[in-house]
Formats: structure tokens, C-alpha cells, sequence
């Protein structure tokens, strides 16, 4: 069973015979809150005695289903290892000829005892005289290991990065805590049955919740408190605008935000738990709008036909390691993936590709001259991928923006042998962008949109400390929709967007 994250499901091979199980899941789902809605006409605290049960029973059956696929999986090594010990069976053709050796030498031992104690004697002397050599030992000599490493300094970044590979089926253990509760809770909200729910789901929205801890502590508690006091009064809308631009989320998304709120709140007095809801669906519609104009709501390699994907961005923001993490999920979700090293002016590029390639374990197409035409690059790529029959191809470009017209005139070459070499293929061309920098990742965005054409952008480094409302900034002054997130280092940190799950990650208490 391969889980397909683009799908969010298990078993892509059919996936048209599971969504009528999830749209019934959802319905099933929303059928809950509207009867403890009607109960919490009658009693407000049983009514969240009522909701919390349901949730926490939904989240036990997800993590017993868990721990019985961790215990399969580790069941089957032990079932490989006892066929292994059938071998020593074997040996027992040994000892028949060592013991005709040792019959002779028990002879030999019989006619000279005296010479045979002698030797043990001179033996002994010597295991003594060696137990005394060992201090002079020329053991000094083993730091001689460590200049090995110095050589390899960038393959210590990839061990590191293959033990996190490796780290992660083995790092499944986890704890029925409030955050395991709290991801369960966000994956029935979506019609998720709990026996469909995978470890790396559990894990992933821990990570984004975690990632965006700052700016959600930051900001539900004092809307709440701004909210809660009823219509917004001028110094009520000046305290929540200090707040949404604090968390980045630009003007443009800001001034949307308090007109609604205002309009909402001078229709009807809501509680802060109502408002805080309201304003969840408010930044989800927000986000949604591009897939209401010519972009589909989600971005899935089409099998049959090569999807190529272009990434650019700026030096720095993460292009190459979001190609690495990227294909990294492609290949767990069942594609055959082709990485491209069209970076061919930054120095190291092509060498940083390759060890992403490695640790994804997905073969990289590159030059190996320096200062190559990067077109020739995708050129020979596209033709590789045909060869191999991939599903998706990733691009690395070049982000120079002290050279901007060398850049654009480069990228849109690209862009003409793609569609030369592969007119039928599935292009999308997506914009890196470090969630850090904030407003000034939005002027970068706005360069890269005018010559490459861009479909979608990817958010990185929400780890950090960035704000989480820059997703609301792009969406509204770009028109582009986030494909992709990142909330860690690790090679697992980067997912598919989903409206809902940021939302709720974000404004979550």
C-alpha cells in the first residue's frame, strides 16, 4: 500500500473507488456538529461533553490502527531472520574433518607432552609480553580517520540527511498526546476515516502547528480578547490590523479582513470562539480564490503523460532543497521522478542537486561542463525522462537578480525548448519563496511572474521565524495559489498545501 500525498490516500492505482468512501465520511462528519449544535440550544456544557467524545474516540481508532501497521511492519523482519539460521545446519561436515585433525594431534600431544607444555609456557610469556605491548601500541595513528571527513563535508550534511530518510518509518512512535488529538481532529474534519490516516499525516500536521506556534499565540488570544467586546469600535480595528500586518499578511489581505469582520460583527454580537471560527472561514475562502479562476485546486502529476516542473526563485530561498524534498514525496507516492540541474552559473548548484538526488534516490540529469547553456540541460533531460518513461521532471533554474535580463531571457529559452521537445507535457512553474523574508519576498515574486510564467508558489522555512499570514499576502497580491509548505529542515518537512489544514494550524488554540 503506498500512500499518494497529492491524493491523500492509500492505493492511487484506483483512486476513483475511494472518494465516494470519503464524500460519505464527510457527510457523516458533518452530520455530527449539527446535532450537538442542536443540543447546544439546551445545555452549552454537555454539548462540549458531547463533541470532544466523538473526536477522541475517531482519534483512539486512528491510533490503534497505527500502532497494529507499525507492528505489522515490524513483524516482518523477524519473519526474514530465522530462514537465515538454517546455515549453521550445514556445518556439521566440519567437524568430521577436524576431528581426524584432532585424533593426530592428540597423538602428537601424547608422544610429547613436555614439548607441548613448553609451548603453552612460551605461549603464556608471549600472551604476557603482549599484554604489555599494547600501551605502545601505535594506536596514535587512528586519527588518521578524520581527515576523511574533511574532504567530505558536504557528504556529512548527507549522511545527515539519509538518516533522516531512514529516521522516519523508524521514528513513528508516536504518543496518543494532545497534538496526535488535535491532527486527528483536523483529518475528520476532512471526511478522513481512521483507518486510512497514515503516520506521516500525524507527524506532518504536528510539525505545521508547531511551526506556526508563534504567530498563532500571538494572534488568536488577542483577537479574542478585541472580539469579544462586542462591535468593533475604531480602536477595536486598529488593534486588529497592528496584528495582521505584524503576522505579514500584507494590507491588501488586511483591509479585506476588517471589512468583513466589521460587517459581520454589526449584523450579530458573536462569541470570540464564533468569531475566531468565522474568521477560519474567512482566510480559507481567501486562499481558495485562484482555484476559482484557471488554476486547479490541487497539483497532481498526471500518469501517462511527463509533467515538468519548473522551479525558480531567488538564491537562498530553498530552490534546490525543495526539488530534493519534493521528489522525495513524489517517489514515496508510487511516480518515477527526473531532477534536471539547469543551474548551471551558481557555484556548487549541480553539485547540491546531486546530493538531494542521492538521498531521494532519484538520478539527476546534469553537464558536466561549467558555465553550460542550461536549455542544453533541460534539452538532454526531457529526452532522458521519455527514455525512462518518468512521470515528473523537476528543473533547477538559475535566481540571479543582480542580472535580471540575462535571467528572464534564460528562463524564457527554457521555456521554448519545452515546449519544442515536449509540446504534449503537463508544465507547471513554481516560485520558491522563504516565508521569512516576508513583504520582500512578495517584490521577488513579482520579477519572477513577468517572463516565467508562474502557476503556483512554494512556502518555505515556517519554521523559523516566519509569519504564517505571508500565505494570505501572496494569494491576494500575486493571484497564485500555494502549492507547497515547508516547516522544517528534514527531508519529510515539505507537503502539498491544504487550505483547511494551514487555517486551522494558524488560528487554532
Amino acid at each position: 500500500m503506498v500512500f499518494n500525498w497529492f491524493r491523500r490516500q492509500f492505493a492511487p492505482e484506483s483512486p476513483e473507488d475511494e472518494m465516494p468512501d470519503v464524500d460519505e465520511s464527510v457527510s457523516e462528519v458533518e452530520s455530527t456538529p449539527k446535532s450537538d449544535d442542536s443540543s447546544a440550544e439546551a445545555d452549552d456544557p454537555d454539548t462540549s461533553g458531547e463533541a470532544k467524545p466523538d473526536y477522541l474516540n475517531w482519534a483512539k481508532a486512528a491510533f490503534e490502527n497505527i500502532q497494529q501497521q507499525q507492528e505489522a511492519a515490524a513483524e516482518t523482519p523477524e519473519a526474514t531472520e530465522p530462514a537465515e539460521q538454517p546455515e549453521p545446519a550445514e556445518q556439521p561436515e566440519e567437524p568430521t574433518e577436524q576431528s581426524a585433525t584432532i585424533s593426530e594431534a592428540s597423538e602428537e600431544t601424547h608422544t610429547d607432552e613436555t614439548e607441548v607444555l613448553a609451548e603453552e609456557s612460551s605461549e603464556s610469556s608471549a600472551e604476557a609480553e603482549e599484554a604489555a605491548t599494547p600501551e605502545p601500541v601505535m594506536e596514535p595513528s587512528e586519527p588518521e580517520p578524520p581527515p576523511i571527513p574533511e574532504p567530505e563535508q558536504t557528504p556529512q550534511i548527507l549522511s545527515q540527511g539519509a538518516d533522516a530518510v531512514n529516521a522516519e518509518p523508524v521514528a513513528e512512535a508516536v504518543d496518543f498526546d494532545e497534538g496526535f488529538i488535535w491532527s486527528a481532529e483536523v483529518l475528520a474534519a476532512q471526511g478522513r476515516r481512521p483507518e486510512d490516516v497514515s503516520v506521516e499525516e500525524i507527524t506532518w500536521l504536528k510539525k505545521l502547528r508547531r511551526g506556526l506556534g508563534k504567530t498563532r499565540q500571538g494572534l488568536v488570544n488577542q483577537i479574542k480578547a478585541v472580539v469579544g467586546q462586542g462591535p468593533l469600535n475604531q480602536d477595536g480595528v486598529t488593534e486588529i490590523e497592528t496584528l495582521l500586518l505584524q503576522a505579514d499578511v500584507g494590507v491588501t489581505a488586511t483591509d479585506r479582513v476588517l471589512e468583513a469582520l466589521q460587517t459581520k460583527l454589526r449584523a450579530e454580537t458573536l462569541p470570540p470562539d464564533e468569531a475566531i471560527d468565522y474568521l477560519k472561514q474567512l482566510l480559507r475562502e481567501m486562499l481558495e480564490e485562484p482555484y476559482q479562476k484557471d488554476y486547479a485546486p490541487a497539483i497532481t502529476p498526471e500518469r501517462g503523460t511527463l509533467n515538468i516542473w519548473l522551479m525558480t526563485g531567488v538564491n537562498g530561498a530553498g530552490k534546490t532543497t525543495t526539488i530534493g524534498k519534493i521528489t522525495h514525496v513524489a517517489k514515496q507516492s508510487g511516480y518515477n521522478c527526473l531532477i534536471a540541474a539547469a543551474d548551471t552559473f551558481r557555484a556548487a548548484a549541480v553539485e547540491q542537486v546531486k546530493v538531494w538526488g542521492a538521498r531521494s534516490g532519484v538520478d539527476v540529469i546534469a553537464n558536466p561542463g561549467q558555465n553550460t547553456d542550461p536549455a542544453a540541460v533541460v534539452y538532454d533531460a526531457i529526452a532522458a525522462a521519455h527514455s525512462r518513461e518518468s512521470d515528473l521532471l523537476l528543473v533547477d533554474t538559475a535566481g540571479r537578480l543582480q542580472n535580471k535580463k540575462n535571467l528572464m531571457t534564460e528562463l524564457e529559452k527554457v521555456r521554448r525548448i519545452i515546449d519544442k521537445k515536449a509540446p504534449q507535457a503537463k508544465v507547471e512553474s513554481l516560485l520558491v519563496l522563504d516565508a521569512t523574508l516576508g513583504q520582500n519576498g512578495l517584490r521577488q515574486a513579482q520579477v519572477f511572474s513577468e517572463a516565467a510564467q508562474l502557476t503556483g508558489v512554494v512556502l518555505t522555512k515556517l519554521d523559523g521565524t516566519a509569519k504564517g499570514g505571508v500565505a494570505l499576502a501572496v494569494v491576494q497580491q500575486l493571484g497564485l495559489p500555494i502549492r507547497f509548505i515547508g516547516a522544517g529542515e528534514g527531508i519529510t518537512d515539505l507537503r502539498p498545501f491544504s487550505s483547511y489544514e494551514f487555517v486551522e494550524a494558524l488560528l487554532s488554540s
